[in-house]
């Protein structure tokens, strides 16, 4: 599958996903799909803690979420981040650094931690990335796609650009 590599199959990379990737791959009903490719999805300790484990953590967790902790310069780097971009939250800076990790790529369709992760030349995809991986490589069907992108473009906090929601809406079954 696309989605977990760069260029070649030797290339495979963990996605740092932020809470709102996971919170719509629920919402869609999108999370055991996108669990079961073997994609490797982790977060850091303190946006699991806070964010994640109170809600669904064990549900996260089951499906295959790995926690990792950040070292003592990544935490260093986090706190640098969170004075300089004062709309992120913790856990957002927490992810961003981890993302700088060598074979690791954020995952989130944040604006703020998107431009961040621009201004610090950290490799990242979005929700919409790890859709279009789902469908090329056959790991859900078009049906189940377009039903989990329509459930996600339904949420009242869907930031989603709409032009790219009903693009795959139309491919995917013709919404």
């Amino acid at each position: 599958m696309h989605v977990c590599r760069r260029s070649g199959p030797e290339n495979v990379i963990l996605l740092v996903s932020d809470t709102s990737v996971l919170i719509d791959l629920e919402r869609g009903d999108l999370l055991p799909v996108a669990f079961a490719t073997g994609v490797p999805m982790v977060v850091p300790d303190v946006l699991y803690e806070r964010e994640l484990e109170p809600y669904n953590g064990a549900y996260y967790r089951a499906l295959g979420l790995q926690v990792v902790t950040l070292q003592p310069d990544e935490v260093s780097f986090a706190q640098i981040v969170k004075n300089e971009r004062k709309p992120l939250s913790l856990p957002d800076c927490f992810t961003l650094s981890c993302a700088r990790r060598p074979d690791h790529a954020l995952l989130t369709s944040d604006g703020p931690l998107r431009a961040a992760a621009r201004d610090y030349g950290v490799e990242m995809y979005g929700l919409l990335w790890l859709l279009d991986g789902l469908a090329e490589s056959g790991a859900a069907t078009q049906a189940t796609l377009h039903e989990g992108l329509t459930k996600i473009s339904q949420g009242p906090r869907c930031r989603l650009p709409k032009a790219e929601i009903q693009k795959r809406l139309k491919a995917w079954g013709g919404a």
